[in-house]
């Protein structure tokens, strides 16, 4: 407002390397100033198109008079970027070359005599807003927490009784009066990390003065000569005495020499201990670049991500809407329900989406086969599990182009709400021409779980179980079969198709009611002969001791199961003689458990022959966490090593380790969210907070707090997924409830692990 010559741009890391105008290299906030040519500007839109910084302004750009641009690094977001562009060359001269006060001009011209103003009284003039509401506004006080609403009842058949008070000591019945102490906690104390301190400086003066002694400068000259050994110098070098010491050293001397050639005697040791800048008490360089950023048109939160494992710059997200129970109800009516769909995301273009899955329902998790990218299975919010087939859009993913065709977009800055809207209705324009992909196999209703899905892992792809017999060899080393788990207190065995699905027989195919598969989708999963059920289904049900009033059942809010980790605890011999598939026999499988109410449990079960259920043969419960799981998660180095995140805390565990987890961290300021492990530092995790933080814990470094904590967004921290893109080049995605996903770089620190870590 009153400055129509301004336009507030932001500079990505990418454009001030191209413009030479980094922040705090090559303009700072005392020499804030940048002219650029205006042909540079120009062509870095002919080259970027609308991934340039300069597309909002091009029209202005080129409209410019002059030759050069005045361009103002904006350190402290005065006109809410980072930077801005001076279109005129009155105010880019005004800028540059400030007019001289009045005062100066007084000083210079000497001027002495003292103008006498007669008085003009005031004159009434409307209001001129200059942002002091805003700053009003920011002060004061609004209440942020949402109010605790509470509903009492009682028994109708009370309804208008009366009610007798009396008195009684309540020192005299046990139980009836507890004295609570207060006391100070630590753990949530108030830090003061903003304090207004009014200080006036005075400047201190101070006069020295320094003589030194000076010298005239005189000629010097050095004379040398080589050292030459006397007549008796040389007659000892041949000496008896002198062969006699030579040969006495000699197997000593052979020795030294080898021992020089094996091991470096001038290595430094201590400074070895510091080799990396966190050993040594300084702060390490660790941070997380802004790389891309994806926004979702519908400003949907988003539930899963995952980077395609062969495609470079792929990365395939689950938008959902949040509905509460009263919401879900009321558009109970399938046509007033949003379509539900995966994403598929390019970094060549982060505008258009690539791809897209149709979904039954909204998906709550998804993940490609491990041993075929173009197979992905996801599970619904419903409980059913459904299946995709890509391979027939998977060159269009490889030739993404890098610039979207037929759709122009003025803006390209999605941290702005206008901009969003411009998203949005691109998004709509182009969804017409998006390929959609139908799913090709959709589970039971009455047979997939009754709530939803949370997790899924594909299970190892050297064995395979059978329904109708017991566990048989997987020859041919594919993943066949996954696992999943639900709120509904049980785990279902799938079996999936294989990478390269069979032709169907030419037998009569019989058509039951209870596989549902729509008219129009691809029919690629015939050999599931449309009755997709799970093959063994594990129900958790064990019983919790409670109080006299519940002696032995299940709780009111029953256990849910959020992540599931299987491990193999000893991997079956494959059989390569005999041309059978071998059955083996007696295979345990030990899984973790993470469940709504904090609790880890770790279960052994064993299915039994004949038989599409089994039972928990044996269960350990730990109670750590106080609030819902939220990840659990093996080490990609160590197999017995595990990371559990739920509420304000984590904890790791190890496999074996009866007596509860090997470390655990004390309670934090705020709600954990999310969480990964690294995937080249076996030391490294990474945890999302419901502030939009990321905590970067190294454990190398610091056990009691994270080594860095950096901003992503202003909402909630979802989800968060790694990814290794080239050994110099390593990524970490994150999403926020927003509907925002975030691609970082990581930093040399966190991409490559320590000696010996």
């Amino acid at each position: 407002i009153g400055h129509p010559e301004i336009f507030p741009l932001v500079f990505t890391t990418k454009t001030q390397e191209i413009f030479s105008c980094r922040v705090d290299e090559d303009v700072t906030e005392e020499n804030c100033f940048k002219l650029i040519k205006k042909e540079d500007i120009i062509q870095d839109l002919n080259t970027r198109a609308a991934v340039s910084d300069f597309h909002p302004v091009k029209k202005v750009v080129l409209e410019y008079p002059g030759e050069e641009l005045l361009v103002v690094f904006d350190a402290k977001f005065q006109f809410g970027q980072n930077f801005y562009l001076v279109a005129s060359e009155e105010a880019k001269e005004n800028l540059l070359k400030p007019p001289e006060t009045t005062e100066e001009k007084e000083e210079e011209t000497g001027e002495e005599t003292l103008e006498v103003h007669p008085y003009k009284p005031p004159v009434h003039k409307p209001w001129v807003s200059l942002g002091s509401e805003k700053e009003v506004e920011e002060e004061s006080i609004k209440e942020s927490d949402p109010k605790i609403k509470y509903m009492i009842s009682q028994v109708r058949r009370k309804f208008g009784s009366s009610i007798n008070f009396t008195d009684r000591n309540a020192s005299c019945v046990d139980g009836s009066y507890v004295e609570c102490t207060s006391y100070q906690d630590k753990t949530f104390s108030i830090k003061m990390l903003e304090k207004d301190i009014g200080v006036q400086m005075v400047p201190k003066r101070k006069e020295t003065s320094t003589q030194t002694r000076w010298t005239y400068p005189k000629n010097a000259a050095t004379q040398y000569f080589p050292r030459q050994l006397s007549d008796e110098e040389k007659e000892s070098l041949s000496s008896k005495k002198l062969k006699e010491f030579l040969t006495s050293v000699h197997l000593r001397m052979e020795i030294a020499l080898q021992q020089n050639e094996i091991m470096n005697v001038f290595f430094d040791d201590w400074k070895a201990l510091a080799e990396d800048e966190s050993s040594s008490g300084g702060k390490p360089n660790i941070y997380l670049k802004v790389y891309q950023s994806f926004t979702d048109p519908k400003n949907r939160t988003i539930s899963c991500i995952c980077w395609h494992p062969t495609i470079y710059g792929i990365i395939a997200v689950s938008p959902r809407e949040q509905l509460s129970y009263e919401e879900q109800v009321s558009l109970s009516n399938k046509s007033l329900l949003p379509r539900s769909v995966v994403v598929f995301w390019s970094f060549s273009d982060p505008i258009h989406p690539q791809l897209m899955l149709e979904c039954p329902e909204d998906i709550y998790c998804f993940q490609f086969s491990p041993s075929d990218p173009n197979i992905i299975a996801g599970g619904c919010i419903n409980g059913q599990v459904v299946l995709w087939d890509i391979s027939q859009h998977e060159e269009k993913l490889q030739n993404a182009n890098t610039v979207a065709d037929k759709i122009e977009v003025r803006a390209v800055n999605i941290a702005k709400a206008s901009d969003v809207n411009i998203l949005r209705s691109t998004f709509q324009q182009s969804s017409t021409e998006l390929p959609l992909v139908r799913y090709c196999a959709l589970s039971s209703i009455e047979h997939s779980h009754t709530k939803s899905v949370t997790d899924m892992h594909c299970l190892p792809n050297y064995f395979q179980d059978t329904r109708m017999s017991a566990a048989i060899e997987n020859r041919g080393q594919t993943c066949v079969q996954l696992v999943t788990c639900s709120s509904d207190c049980s785990v279902l065995l799938w079996d999936i198709p294989v990478t390269k699905l069979q032709q169907p027989s030419s037998e009569k195919i019989r058509v039951q009611e209870d596989f549902y598969m729509p008219s129009g989708i691809p029919d690629t999963s015939k050999h599931l002969d449309l009755c997709w059920k799970p093959l063994i289904k594990v129900l958790y049900t064990y019983i919790e001791p409670k109080d006299e009033t519940y002696p032995c059942c299940f709780p009111e809010k029953p256990q849910s199961l959020n992540i599931l980790e299987l491990l193999n605890k000893d991997s079956p011999e494959m059989s390569t003689s005999s041309n059978n598939l071998e059955v083996l026999e007696s295979i345990s499988i030990s899984f973790f458990v993470g469940t709504e109410d904090g609790e880890i449990v770790y279960s052994e079960w064993k299915g039994e022959i004949d038989s599409d259920s089994a039972k928990p043969a044996s269960n350990q419960t730990y109670t750590i966490h106080t609030e819902t799981i939220n990840t659990f998660q093996r080490s990609p180095f160590f197999k017995d090593i595990f990371l559990s995140i739920g509420g304000r805390s984590f904890a790791i565990w190890k496999e074996g380790v009866t007596n509860g987890p090997i470390l655990q961290s004390s309670c934090s300021a705020g709600r954990n969210t999310a969480g990964h492990w690294s995937l080249t530092r076996p030391g490294v995790f990474f945890i999302g907070k419901d502030d939009g933080n990321i905590d970067i814990w190294d454990l190398m470094n610091k056990t009691y707090e994270p080594s860095h904590v950096q901003n992503i967004s202003n909402s909630v921290i979802t989800f968060i997924s790694p990814w290794i893109a080239s050994p110099m080049q390593h990524f970490l995605a994150v999403s926020d409830d927003l509907g925002v996903l975030h691609v970082l770089e990581l930093s040399h620190t966190l991409s490559y692990p320590l000696r010996n870590e």
